[in-house]
């Protein structure tokens, strides 16, 4: 009775130790293979098993940064690409090659109008092309022509972006330099001074 449960527990022992190596086989196996190195058995480390480090992307624009990172990276990105050759965009803007060769641009900035605005929105440069021949339409006695380019204005911020585009579109062209006025201020009381010249006769 006693000799056939030792038997029973050895068999038992054994098989137990069988099943073990064959997975600490199968553990080592699946170590050693690149595609399933992630994948764990067991809650214990091998020994041979290197810790690969963390990849960190390079662009790291959608990962949380801090204020000051995330203003140098935004102006960086506002910055403008620079070429070293001037820009030529005549070719392919279709423009046919009469009004780019023989037409003369002026570059101006308007004066304030007659209306109520007055001084309103007129901090701008305009340019317009020269008058090519008119003829007076027989029908109506309007002014007719046939430029494409005559009623043409296209509004700028500066007069060096008015440079620029001319530049771009090889037009010749000139600045003409805007009058200031600078009036001197007075009061109302100085139109009925007595000893002044600025007093205004009703006879």
């Amino acid at each position: 009775m006693a000799t056939s449960v030792i038997l029973r527990y050895g068999l038992h022992i054994e098989r137990k130790m069988n099943s073990v190596a064959l997975l600490k086989n199968c553990i080592t196996k699946l170590a050693g293979c690149e595609c399933t190195r992630a994948l764990s058995l067991s809650s214990v480390k091998l020994a041979d098993e290197v810790k690969q480090p963390a990849h960190i992307p390079h662009d790291t624009h959608n990962l949380m940064t801090s204020p000051e990172a995330e203003e140098v990276r935004m102006a960086n990105r506002r910055q403008l690409i620079t070429i070293d050759e001037p820009d030529d965009v005549a070719v392919l803007s279709g423009v046919p090659e009469e009004h780019i060769k023989t037409r003369t641009v002026r570059i101006y900035m308007p004066a304030k109008n007659a209306m109520q605005s007055g001084t309103n929105n007129i901090n701008y440069w305009q340019i317009d092309f020269d008058t090519r021949e008119r003829w007076e339409n027989t029908l109506m006695g309007w002014s007719s022509t046939g430029d494409p380019m005559s009623n043409l204005k296209v509004d700028f911020a500066s007069v060096e972006e008015a440079i620029d585009h001319c530049k771009k579109m090889k037009w010749d062209y000139f600045v003409q330099k805007p009058n200031v006025d600078d009036p001197k201020p007075r009061s109302y009381g100085a139109n009925f001074s007595w000893d002044k010249r600025t007093r205004v006769t009703t006879k």
